[in-house]
């Protein structure tokens, strides 16, 4: 269920709910409204989880770069 990703990605990288939706969907108010049952169509949900996973890609390739560097 994507509100349920959503919600441990929020946890993961501490962020707040209006900014995942604005940059997830430009609509800050997405997570809230997925909260209260609205349902994503399909493209919408992979678009989603697509920023999720490059999200996640682009900042364990930072954690790698600050590592190596010194």
């Amino acid at each position: 269920m994507l509100i349920r990703s959503i919600e441990k990605f929020l946890r993961h990288h501490e962020m707040p709910p209006t900014k995942f939706g604005r940059l997830a969907a430009h609509d800050p108010r997405f997570v809230l409204d997925l909260r209260m049952g609205r349902e994503p169509r399909d493209r919408t949900e992979q678009r989603i989880r697509g920023f999720m996973e490059g999200f996640e890609a682009a900042r364990s390739e930072a954690n790698k770069e600050t590592t190596h560097v010194g």
